[in-house]
């Protein structure tokens, strides 16, 4: 016998908004979607189950009489237009989650093994002057310009910079996908980052769809927040003056400690054009747009002059991002670990090799389902 249940319209609607599927999609992977909404006929529980299981909503939430308010569980700094962003994805919501689950676990474990409060976070307020914080935070990440040079590739610079911030105690995770689910690709221009703030768990996600140079300047942002002691989820926008104090004054430290004002003003040889925009790119290992920002900051730019070179740098940006698009992800035990922060992988496969962690615990925790798999990514970070 088949069974046939009800589900209000507004929630059918509520999932495929939330899981961000365009109408194409939609169409292609159930068909009788409009047959639902308009009540012609009933889904049954079992296209129910795998339209629920497919859109990322739990299918309990499906039989509610209208759609649930779903906040970021964290304090939300976006803003699009200047506007607050209202309904956030199931991929973004997934991943906030998924790293507040594991900052919990390495909560419980720092403190177990008796790991100290960090005195750096929660140690600043928005009232200090950042060209101090920054100078703080670029002397304990010995991350100077000269030392971050030194660096081959965007790629080296930003292991570099994630292996510093790991050293001070926060945990870095990295990643361009929800878990370990390649089909699930987080989108840059919904979020850039976020911080998790913990006297002694703190912890940075950043978005890895970005570029490699986005995510060295929204892991320095995300680090400010840390020093602030505040969680925040973020996109850093630099083109706006209308910003959430806390957000501004993030920018603003994050750019101090990447390019400091002191430096592109002897650096700029004052013919703005895209080969200079992209050597000073490549010394201070930042993206084109910060390098605008801080010509901006040092007076070089007009206001408006500086929105309209933004714009024009910005639509160049994401046409390079979208050619290069479908490029190889790579192996999964060079990119899983950082994914989950390697000092949090380390964690977990110590703890679990040591009685403290349950295997089935442990693989949740490190997205794996396989004990193989386990033990080749223990061996690959040096923790088997």
């Amino acid at each position: 016998m088949t069974v046939r249940v009800h589900v209000e319209p507004a929630l059918l609607h509520w999932a495929v908004k939330r899981a961000g599927w365009p109408r194409e999609k939609l169409t292609k992977r159930f068909p009788k979607f409009d047959d639902w909404v308009n009540g012609n006929v009933q889904p049954t529980l079992k296209q129910l189950e795998s339209f629920a299981h497919s859109t990322h909503a739990p299918l309990g939430l499906l039989f509610l009489p209208t759609p649930p308010d779903e906040p970021v569980p964290i304090p939300d700094m976006r803003t699009l237009r200047n506007q607050a962003i209202e309904q956030p994805s199931a991929d973004l919501l997934d991943t906030i989650y998924s790293c507040q689950s594991r900052q919990e676990w390495y909560r419980d474990y720092a403190n177990t093994h008796g790991h100290p409060t960090l005195d750096f976070a929660g140690s600043a307020r928005v009232s200090n002057n950042p060209k101090e914080v920054a100078s703080k935070i670029r002397s304990m990440l010995h991350f100077s310009v000269s030392e971050r040079t030194s660096s081959a590739t965007w790629q080296e610079a930003l292991r570099s910079l994630i292996d510093r911030i790991e050293n001070l105690g926060v945990l870095v995770m990295v990643s361009g996908i929800v878990g370990a689910d390649t089909h699930r690709k987080l989108n840059p221009e919904e979020f850039r980052g976020f911080a998790l703030a913990d006297p002694v768990a703190p912890l940075i996600f950043v978005n890895g769809a970005d570029t490699k140079a986005a995510q060295i300047f929204t892991m320095v942002h995300e680090l400010a927040h840390i020093w602030l002691g505040e969680s925040a989820l973020s996109d850093a926008p630099m083109a706006s003056k209308a910003e959430n104090s806390a957000e501004l004054w993030c920018n603003r430290v994050a750019a101090e400690v990447l390019v400091p004002l002191d430096d592109i003003r002897r650096d700029y040889t004052g013919n703005l054009t895209v080969a200079e925009l992209e050597r000073l790119s490549r010394r201070y290992r930042v993206s084109t747009l910060v390098v605008l920002k801080r010509l901006y900051d040092a007076h070089f730019l007009r206001w408006d002059d500086y929105q309209e070179r933004y714009s024009v740098e910005l639509s160049r940006i994401k046409a390079i991002m979208k050619a290069s698009e479908g490029t190889p992800g790579g192996d999964f035990y060079n990119t899983h670990p950082l994914r989950l922060s390697r000092q949090f992988a380390r964690a977990v496969i110590s703890d679990t090799y040591e009685g403290g962690t349950a295997f089935r615990d442990a693989y949740h925790l490190l997205g794996t389902k396989k004990h193989e798999t386990f033990q080749n990514l223990a061996e690959k970070i040096g923790a088997a």
